[in-house]
């Protein structure tokens, strides 16, 4: 798929947050120097387990936030690699809290917002983790408001999630159009309802599920060119 055709109708652009708006392996980058050769495998190990534990918490019922979800998933990579070190664990945790978010971000939401657009987030992340976020990235003048999960107690890819946007905004789904770099996240928000432009910023392949992105973009820049 590639960036062909527009998006139209839209009144909202709705972002998700991590791995879209912010770089998620920024934490540890922070931190590379005392981790060494650990470094890459844990981040990755990091924010794969993080996102299972969304989904198998979600099927079991059983809901905890995120900044909990993150730090259990942290707590697997050290002990998958051996790492005994609580000091280290605050600093990223702590780091995961200031998170860079990517560098065209900036840019991309100001020519937005200067076309008339609603901006807003849509996130697993607790409001305290998305406030820190978007504060540290310098975008809080931009973002009209940040939707947490924590709103409805489960986790995305739940179509309720979704529809936090929907009542939060007051638009119809289809006058959203959603911006994630997560391809399963990309085709629950299709699916739902939503106009979809799929950041491919890793290079993935698209998933087998139902819901499928009108548009694939390599970055946030190139999203208001599809819009009219």
């Amino acid at each position: 798929m590639s960036i062909t055709g527009t998006i139209e109708g839209i009144k909202a652009c709705v972002f998700d947050a991590y791995g879209t708006l912010f770089d998620v392996h920024s934490a540890v980058g922070k931190h590379r120097h005392r981790l060494g050769d650990s470094a890459d495998p844990v981040s990755i190990l990091w924010r794969t387990k993080q996102l299972e534990y969304t989904w198998l918490r979600s099927l079991m019922g059983y809901h905890a936030d995120f900044w909990q979800v993150t730090g259990d998933a942290l707590d697997f990579a050290f002990d998958m690699h051996h790492i005994d070190n609580p000091d280290l664990r605050r600093d990223l945790m702590e780091a995961y809290l200031k998170l860079d978010c990517y560098p065209e971000v900036p840019a991309a939401l100001a020519t937005l917002k200067d076309r008339g657009l609603r901006l807003a987030i849509l996130s697993n992340g607790t409001p305290a983790m998305l406030d820190a976020a978007v504060k540290n990235s310098g975008i809080e003048g931009l973002i009209e408001k940040n939707f947490s999960v924590e709103d409805v107690g489960i986790f995305k890819p739940d179509p309720r999630v979704y529809r936090i946007a929907v009542d939060g905004l007051k638009v119809k789904p289809e006058e959203i159009v959603f911006q994630s770099s997560n391809a399963w996240d990309a085709a629950g928000a299709s699916a739902f309802g939503f106009k979809v432009a799929w950041v491919n910023r890793f290079g993935q392949s698209e998933e087998r599920l139902p819901g499928r992105p009108d548009a694939e973009i390599g970055d946030l820049m190139k999203l208001p060119d599809l819009l009219i």
